[in-house]
């Protein structure tokens, strides 16, 4: 099994014909992803790799019921009316790449989203890859093998060295999760931990949080009820207060978002806290969690 992305996925691209949705829509393609349908406001009949385009998710939904994963790559102004759409059309698991949304946006959409019980992932996710099941968003393919390690990662780069870190000590990745560096997202770090604890095919989960925010913090309470060992490894230790590091959500202000305030609270709770990638084999070792 996996979380949130399978074999089983569906896929509809909403925002399909810009530049960078196209140019993934054929990697995702060649990795296997069952796309069905993309979405672009006045392009229906055009086809993008072979997947026809509609003007409307409902129309693709109309054509395609089984739809029952989006994907978001639409500009900012517009990420808010795309989710929407998706929720109105009651697609599960909606994948927002979308990067730099405005927050009352995304408070809006999640709170929707929520209010349904859709999954929204992101924004600013790089997505999520299940390895030789299916790929959503931008995630480099060689990068990932099959295992038994979830990860949780708010950066790209850091859920890349995190799989690189596992591959070479003969580890591979159940699912990996991107949540996104915006502010505001829509799954958590928690709500990603209950779904990995909840399944079979994951025997740890690694998370790898950064500076800024709280959702970090908040994972804590998932963290003590979790059946499953949670390494965690936090990154911008050094940065300088009210200096943004990267991400948009990569800020600290007074106390709060700390680096040391989350990985106090992640201890708390009973995570492994890592100082290094290169620890990750050894502490998965100490657990008794094998290759």
């Amino acid at each position: 099994m996996a979380i949130l992305v399978d074999e089983n996925t569906k896929l509809l691209i909403q925002g399909i014909t810009g530049k960078n949705a196209s140019f993934h829509a054929k990697l995702m393609k060649q990795y296997g992803t069952k796309i069905l349908a993309g979405v672009t406001p006045g392009k229906r009949g055009e086809t993008i790799e072979d997947i026809p385009v509609f003007d409307t998710v409902f129309d693709a939904k109309a054509n395609y019921p089984e739809i029952n994963t989006t994907s978001i790559w639409v500009p900012p102004l517009f990420a808010k009316d795309a989710i929407l759409e998706a929720i109105d059309a009651n697609i599960k698991n909606i994948i927002v790449i979308t990067e730099r949304i405005p927050i009352h946006d995304m408070l809006y959409a999640r709170k929707k989203a929520i209010e349904k019980g859709i999954n929204v992932v992101g924004g600013n996710t790089p997505g999520i890859i299940s390895p030789e099941k299916a790929l959503v968003g931008m995630l480099p393919r060689k990068t990932f093998r099959k295992g038994h390690i979830g990860t949780v990662a708010r950066s790209g780069a850091i859920t890349y060295y995190l799989a690189n870190t596992l591959n070479l000590a003969g580890y591979g990745e159940s699912t990996s999760v991107g949540i996104g560096g915006d502010p505001i997202l829509g799954m958590t770090f928690g709500d990603i931990l209950k779904l990995f604890d909840e399944d079979p095919d994951t025997h740890a989960v690694i998370m790898a949080g950064e500076i800024g925010g709280v959702y970090e913090e908040m994972a804590k309470e998932t963290i003590k009820n979790m059946k499953k060992p949670v390494l965690a490894f936090i990154s911008g230790r050094y940065a300088p207060k009210g200096k943004r590091m990267g991400h948009a959500g990569a800020i600290v202000e007074g106390n709060l978002g700390t680096a040391q305030s989350k990985i106090d609270a992640l201890r708390e709770a009973g995570a492994t806290i890592l100082e290094t990638f290169s620890e990750i084999p050894l502490r998965l070792k100490e657990l008794n969690i094998l290759p």
